[in-house]
């Protein structure tokens, strides 16, 4: 029997959609779609750092309607299934799959010397990124050099003035527009939460994960916070994994925000998918909050604020001390600039933003 290997719909091991939903046969198949495109993405972690790169398939698919997308990471479950045909945590059985096809442009946004080393693997007509070479990480070509500097010195990276997706979109040759990420809300999986929604839920994300501790907020500022929006008229709710468990029921204790504890990945989106603001620091729950549309307030301290594109649904609000800690996982001096931003200055933020328009 004819098959069309070259077809998007193809898949070798198993039938295709096409056929399996209306039983078409390859020969003379009104659905036949050649591949325009084979395109691969190797971007590794961090998970918020993958969702803010979706933005680039967006971009791929204006350009080529029929490609073929393949992404390899450490996080497949954060990644649109429907929006990406192919994607495979890394691993040996996804290194023998990428390096056994003939791409037509590849791309490794991660300085990891494993991802580094996978483009360099690859067989492709155009390369992007960051490859290995000699031992060490380098850029494939000068598009990645502005990226690639920034990582090694920190002045430069002071003085940035592009926001993340500005650079990939550089270091693919792109211009970038202001795609949006795509992240699913899991809207269909029916969560049931019990939140009041008489009135607006502000999203409190309290932890910051354990490698830039520099970044934490008090449980007491919290608590301070939480007291405001209830006063305000909102519904606090309190946002986090495991490691901010302990921490949230202390604020709850404090407070009497909302609690409900904490979940599996799906269940995290879809709950803050019941926001309509989240206060939070720069974490995954920042990257969530943004791929799924909703307002924010950002509290930053230890990053170039720059980096951030909040999609004109937000602002980012900074202490009034200055920060020593550019990147940095403790603190210098040993008080926290983070304490000398006060609560009543993020809920004048919370306010604002609220009420401003919502694009």
């Amino acid at each position: 029997m004819k098959f069309n290997a070259d077809c998007l719909h193809f898949l070798g091991h198993i039938p295709c959609k096409p056929h399996k939903e209306q039983g078409f046969h390859c020969e003379n198949c009104p659905a036949y779609t050649p591949l325009e495109k084979r395109i691969l993405i190797i971007k590794l972690g961090a998970m918020g750092d993958v969702i803010r790169t979706t933005p680039l398939i967006t971009r791929y698919k204006k350009l080529y309607p029929h490609a073929k997308f393949t992404w390899i990471t450490l996080f497949p479950d954060i990644l649109p299934k429907g929006e990406i045909h192919e994607v495979y945590k890394l691993g040996i059985e996804a290194s023998l799959y990428v390096t056994n096809v003939d791409w037509d442009i590849a791309i490794n946004l991660d300085k990891e010397k494993e991802a580094a080393a996978m483009l360099k693997m690859v067989s492709a007509k155009e390369k992007y990124g960051f490859i290995l070479k000699d031992g060490a990480t380098q850029p494939v070509n000068e598009l990645a050099q502005h990226k690639f500097d920034t990582g090694l010195f920190d002045d430069v990276s002071k003085a940035n003035t592009k926001n993340y997706c500005t650079e990939i979109f550089e270091i693919c040759g792109l211009q970038y527009d202001g795609e949006p990420y795509l992240l699913d809300n899991h809207a269909d999986k029916n969560f049931v939460w019990d939140i009041d929604r008489s009135k607006p839920i502000i999203g409190l994300n309290t932890g910051c994960g354990d490698r830039w501790t520099t970044r934490l907020w008090s449980i007491e500022n919290w608590i301070e916070l939480a007291k405001m929006i209830e006063k305000a008229g909102y519904t606090p709710l309190l946002l986090g994994g495991s490691q901010e468990h302990d921490r949230n029921l202390a604020i709850q204790e404090g407070s009497g925000a909302c609690y409900l504890g904490n979940y599996p990945l799906q269940q995290f989106i879809n709950l803050i998918d019941q926001c309509d603001l989240v206060v939070t620091q720069v974490t995954m729950g920042m990257h969530l909050t943004l791929g799924l549309g909703k307002k924010i307030v950002l509290m930053n301290n230890i990053f170039n604020s720059h980096e951030f594109d909040l999609f004109n649904k937000g602002a980012i609000v900074q202490p009034p001390k200055t920060c020593k800690c550019f990147y940095r996982g403790s603190c210098v001096d040993g008080n926290s600039c983070m304490e000398t931003l006060s609560p009543e200055v993020v809920m004048g933020h919370v306010e604002s933003v609220l009420n401003g328009p919502s694009n």
